[in-house]
């Protein structure tokens, strides 16, 4: 089993970073089941809808569960490499199917509940997959689609009883708590463990496989920009489908023994609730995209108790000066811009301890050697607006992906060129090294932390039957 306290030791040594990724890895049973030995420690606190049931779960108890569904997926007969979609609300399921797909060397593809039956049936049929696990708002769509999809053989529901589907419930009760021979598998760190789809403006949106080298990679992000602890209690806004979830709900977190918040919100933002429970839950670092902090600094929120805040980030866009100093007034911390994508791990961030500058992301991360360079690959000037870049030589950098899955070599050429890996995003750099972003090297939109393509869009426009009428308009 994997040793991560050497790791740990390695990062608090200033200026030391030397992390190698060993040969053999798996999140699930390397992080999870070791953490899992150490003790009751708390994993997550789910907080229902109401915001009234507080339910903690440790990492035993999600050892365990994740240990069932890993039984399940080997007993239906799912295999090694296969992949799973996996679609439901911010619940203790959500986690108990990702740890267990990657204990059992599934490819886990988390979709955000906002995907159409389309949305679905392009992305089984992009990456073969074998399994779908939903909850019950989702079933309808795989019914549309499951005759368009020839490799789905396995439906798995999460609340519920339909005909023609495994009940997630039923088949985890019946499992036991040990792996049995065969279901929990011994990954490389190179193979796939998740896969994204994120937008592109000239084609359907990408698929992003992450190898379970990936989930170690993020312990720069809650080294350096997360500044996470043990003793932390961590809660990050994101739909379940997002690769903003991996980022602040689960490997960054676990990595460091922090305890994370999931809360089952209603879809309509509920500033209340949010707030009250930052007070009745104890979190101390919390993240949010800037719409939320853009409409905290429209209320007066002295009257909540967020005393137990320490650490306060966000990302996705720049935040106008007034509604961090509101909640610096408030809290005592400032907002803490990052950035990364998909395709990476944190690689530039405003770290505690360094001067922030108000609109910068920060500057590059120990570790990461991020340029603003032109289409050439020569670094720019100062202040020249160029794309953000990160270095990659003989050895990938740490949480970097290795390319888009099969089919983009278009895409991928265009990405990895003159020695560096282009993000898509361009900035601009200042004579004391600090990276202002610039926007999308393409025309995708950004909208309360979501990623939209305009191909995506006029897809959509032009399947209506008004579609017609908003040509030219633009």
């Amino acid at each position: 089993m994997f040793d991560l306290r050497p790791v740990l030791d390695q990062l608090s040594v200033p200026g030391n970073f030397e992390i190698s990724v060993p040969e053999y890895f798996n999140f699930g049973v390397d992080i999870i089941d070791s953490r899992a030995a150490e003790g009751d420690k708390t994993a997550y606190i789910w907080v229902d809808r109401s915001g009234c049931v507080v339910e903690h779960h440790s990492f035993s108890d999600l050892s365990q569960a994740s240990n069932r569904f890993a039984n399940v997926l080997h007993q239906i007969g799912a295999c090694k490499g296969d992949c799973a979609v996996v679609i439901m609300p911010r619940i203790p399921a959500w986690y108990e199917v990702v740890i267990g797909c990657i204990k059992a060397g599934i490819v886990a593809m988390p979709g955000t509940n906002l995907l159409t039956a389309k949305d679905i049936e392009y992305r089984i049929n992009k990456s073969n997959a074998t399994v779908a696990v939903v909850s019950m708002e989702h079933v309808s769509k795989i019914e549309t689609i499951k005759d368009r999809c020839p490799t789905l053989s396995h439906l798995i529901l999460v609340g519920g009883e339909q005909a023609g589907w495994l009940s997630y419930e039923k088949a985890c009760a019946e499992a036991g708590v040990q792996p049995d021979p065969g279901a929990v598998v011994h990954s490389r760190s190179d193979e796939i463990m998740m896969a994204y789809f994120t937008s592109g403006t000239t084609s359907l949106p990408k698929m992003v496989p992450r190898n379970h080298g990936y989930a170690l990679g993020h312990v720069v992000t809650g080294k350096y920009w997360m500044d996470l602890k043990e003793d932390d209690v961590h809660w990050t806004l994101s739909d379940t489908g997002w690769a903003k979830a991996a980022w602040g709900m689960l490997f960054p977190q676990w990595l460091f023994g922090t305890a994370v918040v999931l809360y089952d919100g209603d879809a309509k933002f509920d500033a209340d609730i949010h707030l009250r429970l930052i007070g009745q839950l104890g979190v101390t670092t919390f993240c949010a995209p800037p719409t939320v902090y853009r409409l905290f600094a429209q209320m007066d929120i002295s009257g909540y108790d967020l005393s137990s805040l320490r650490h306060s980030l966000s990302a996705g866009e720049p935040l106008n000066p007034e509604a961090i100093r509101m909640w610096k007034d408030v809290t005592g911390t400032m907002v803490h811009d990052g950035y990364g994508q998909t395709e990476t791990v944190n690689v530039v961030a405003n770290v505690p301890g360094v001067e922030i500058r108000s609109g910068s992301m920060g500057k590059p991360v120990p570790g990461m050697d991020v340029q603003i360079v032109d289409d050439e690959g020569k670094i720019c000037d100062d202040d020249d607006i160029g794309h953000i870049a990160l270095r990659v030589g003989d050895v990938q950098p740490l949480g970097l992906f290795d390319g888009y899955y099969e089919d983009e070599n278009s895409l991928n050429r265009d990405s990895f060129q003159h020695g560096w890996y282009y993000t898509g995003d361009t900035a601009t750099r200042d004579a004391d090294g600090y990276i202002w972003f610039v926007g999308r090297s393409d025309d995708i939109i950004s909208s309360a932390g979501y990623r939209i393509s305009p191909f995506e869009v006029e897809k959509c426009l032009i399947g209506t039957s008004r579609g017609g009428g908003v040509r030219g308009r633009f």
